[in-house]
């Protein structure tokens, strides 16, 4: 097995209702604590991970995109590459793909926070909580009966490898739910908080497994599940950024695009 130790930002439990915000991070309230972990390179298992035992998986796709920075060509055509690929991925019935991509850089990239919601996470976090997950599961619901659910994020990097800093993903079997923090994801422009909703953050335990899948390209993505309201199955994956161990000194800063979707299963 071929693994790293990398450095992850974990949370303790505080006084005061956790927050963080997408740009202006000097309004943060966190209490993170950072952790050197083992984190496996999952490209190496003999087995791949899969959505439903560990939370994520690695596909190829090579996408039809140009310019992963047009908002447009990301509407016209991405769109309806992911919903796709997560169609194919989960066996789901109806797949709903928001249009909205989220471009993240590392932070030796002078871009890096200068976008809306452009840098890396350093903190260990889960997109939405169970809460905000049936929220967005009423909102983009078809109107027809609906046996099971599932939130998914589609990770994919624009710069060739290695990767500076990689993302990291933790087993969704080895988290437990009291290891799990409320915390309030505030999304934030010029000042003004524009919307809000409940993610978690993650305290840290020696049981959880953490992988990454080393030397990614832009042919292929990490799909990891944010949430899943079937019992039998992965849960949700906690992820966060790390620094890549001995990586090269003039290797690209990280870009990546993320994408969301949710599938339905129906009854």
């Amino acid at each position: 097995m071929s693994q790293v130790v990398g450095i992850l930002g974990f949370s303790e439990p505080m006084a005061a209702r956790p927050k963080f915000h997408a740009n202006d991070t000097r309004r943060d309230v966190l209490n993170v604590v950072p952790r050197a972990v083992p984190i496996e390179d999952a490209r190496q298992r003999a087995k791949p991970p899969s959505l439903d035992i560990e939370g994520f998986c690695l596909r190829p796709h090579v996408s039809r995109v140009r310019d992963f920075r047009d908002p447009g060509e990301i509407e016209r055509v991405h769109v309806e590459e992911i919903r796709q690929l997560l169609l194919e991925a989960s066996g789901a019935d109806h797949l709903q793909v928001n249009p909205r991509a989220v471009l993240r850089f590392a932070e030796r990239s002078a871009e890096s926070g200068a976008h809306h919601n452009s840098r890396p996470a350093r903190f260990v976090h889960v997109d939405v909580s169970d809460a905000t997950a049936r929220q967005f599961y009423e909102r983009a619901r078809p109107d027809q009966p609906v046996r099971r659910a599932a939130q998914y994020n589609v990770w994919r990097v624009l710069t060739p490898p290695p990767q500076d800093v990689p993302l990291a993903v933790c087993d969704a079997r080895s988290v437990r739910r009291e290891e799990l923090i409320a915390a309030d994801a505030v999304f934030d422009k010029d000042d003004a908080i524009t919307f809000s909703f409940e993610a978690w953050l993650l305290r840290h335990a020696p049981r959880q497994r953490w992988a990454y899948f080393s030397d990614m390209n832009r042919g292929e993505v990490l799909i990891f599940k944010t949430h899943d309201t079937h019992p039998g199955v992965a849960h949700c994956v906690p992820h966060g950024a790390f620094d890549a161990p001995a990586r090269p000194a003039d290797v690209d800063p990280r870009a990546s695009i993320e994408m969301r979707g949710i599938a339905y299963w129906f009854a």
